[in-house]
């Protein structure tokens, strides 16, 4: 795949990640100019959401696809950036943890895009833990959580198959093969958990 797509997917996927916070603080801003404090409880909530959400998102995203971002260097800073982004995607009732157990800083962007395609597959809430080893990166969910069966099969299909065939829905994965050429990437279930790989060949 030719990185011309590549990046046409990741910007499909940002893009799609963020429209729907941004018509949401588009809209609080015109209750806002319309003058109706009766609403304005509601228009508070709205844009503390939305903003927080929106702030969260694009710092994982600048994170895991943009350049020379010095934050990769600090541990606390990257896993702190994962956990946000991932309490963007379940709520109060249902949030999604996260065990940071990742050594080496070169594999830190990595580790990043492996958490973002384990949260695509959660569908409410559980905990996602990832570590490292000399030459394998490994990320986690257990199996008793609810996942989309959908979700893990088609992202499965776009490794076995070729990432050359994928979407913006799976512009992590795509973007996590193209950094990654020379390594192997799987993405497997057994009874007890869902794991993701990624192997130095």
């Amino acid at each position: 795949m030719n990185n011309h797509l590549v990046n046409e997917l990741i910007c499909t996927r940002i893009s799609h990640d963020i429209v729907g916070n941004i018509g949401a603080v588009s809209n609080a801003v015109e209750l806002l100019e319309e003058g109706d404090m009766d609403f304005i409880d509601d228009i508070k909530s709205i844009l503390s959401t939305s903003s927080r959400t929106l702030s969260y998102r694009m710092k994982f995203f600048r994170m895991a696809f943009g350049l020379n971002n010095s934050n990769l260097e600090n541990k606390d800073v990257v896993c702190q950036t994962a956990q946000d982004y991932l309490s963007t995607l379940g709520n109060k009732d249902y949030p999604i943890t996260l065990e940071f157990n990742v050594k080496n800083i070169d594999s830190y962007r990595n580790s990043l895009l492996m958490i973002m395609i384990l949260g695509d597959v959660l569908i409410r809430g559980g905990n996602i833990s990832i570590c490292d080893t000399d030459n394998k990166l490994v990320a986690k969910i257990d199996k008793d959580m609810k996942i989309s069966a959908d979700k893990l099969d088609k992202f499965s299909s776009v490794l076995a198959d070729g990432y050359e065939n994928g979407d913006a829905t799976s512009a992590h994965i795509v973007a996590l093969c193209d950094y990654n050429k020379d390594c192997k990437i799987k993405l497997s279930q057994d009874n007890s958990s869902v794991m993701l790989t990624l192997e130095k060949i």
